[in-house]
């Protein structure tokens, strides 16, 4: 046999040896089960990066919602301003419906962190045009009534319909229904302050001296709950009590110059005061 018949041989039996063990690859048990794994982990990854695109379109609408609710300190139809977000918080709810669909059947848990931030900002919002409408602070309870969701379903058959038949008929369907966990109902609240101090100070600016002195009340019930939770709460609450008393800290030097000072300075003025004095407390916490 020549030299050349030789390598051919070799590289013939070295392909069928190839052949035979990819062959033995493809039925192996262990191979098989990794293939279910990667599938498994990239339908959870392709979910993860669904949810985590809804939370982003839900943290803006919610964003939209709060600036058109910061109106309400600068017009005279409150009811209108009002009415405007339940719109706009209809569509953030229809906009948590997908999440409650993506989430169906899956541990809430696993995706928590692909959509917190976006159900953290529809508390804020949310619990901030409850303020404004009933000057209490919405519970967690009436938060979730509001994400059952129902949706319509045709239960006609699909044949030619006749010109005597009756029209379809439709059902509602119950949607799976989504629930906000305490954790994201905390941090929302505690974003919701900060809504309030700006209110505030907007609310100095247009003459309204009244609405200063009742969120300041309100902001001192809201910190003292928080007080209660302390260091046992989840580690993002305990971060964001120091900016809670930053907004209570602002909002009580805002009414202590405006019980004090107030007669002295003129009403359209009292923005521009505030605003300064606002800019030195910043200083003086960011040298300490």
């Amino acid at each position: 046999m020549s030299k050349e018949d030789a390598q051919g041989c070799l590289k013939k039996s070295g392909g069928l040896q190839d052949r035979d063990a990819s062959a033995d690859a493809s039925s192996s048990p262990v191979i098989a089960a990794f293939k279910v794994f990667q599938q498994e982990l990239d339908t959870k990854h392709d979910k993860h990066e669904r949810l985590v695109k809804i939370s982003r379109d839900i943290t803006i609408e919610s964003k939209r919602t709060i600036f058109l609710l910061h109106r309400v300190t600068s017009v005279t139809d409150v009811e209108s301003i009002l009415k405007e977000s339940d719109v706009k918080l209809d569509l953030v709810r229809r906009k948590i419906a997908q999440i409650a669909e993506e989430l169906r059947g899956e541990d809430i848990f696993q995706f928590h962190r692909a959509f917190t931030a976006g159900i953290q900002e529809y508390v804020e919002a949310v619990s901030f045009q409850h303020y404004i409408r009933h000057r209490t602070l919405i519970s967690l309870e009436e938060i979730n009534a509001m994400l059952v969701f129902t949706k319509a379903q045709s239960t006609d058959a699909k044949e030619p319909a006749e010109e005597d038949a009756p029209p379809p008929t439709v059902a509602a369907v119950s949607a799976p229904p989504f629930q906000v966990i305490p954790s994201d109902y905390l941090l929302g609240v505690a974003d919701l302050t900060g809504e309030l101090m700006r209110m505030c100070i907007g609310s100095v600016g247009n003459g309204d001296i009244d609405t200063p002195f009742q969120l300041s009340q309100f902001l001192r019930q809201v910190h003292d709950g928080f007080s209660y939770i302390g260091n046992s709460g989840p580690y993002e609450v305990s971060k964001k009590l120091h900016t809670l008393r930053q907004s209570l800290a602002k909002v009580e030097d805002a009414c202590y110059a405006l019980r004090v000072r107030g007669s002295e300075i003129p009403k359209h003025m009292l923005a521009d005061v505030f605003a300064s004095r606002d800019a030195m407390m910043d200083a003086d916490e960011g040298v300490a």
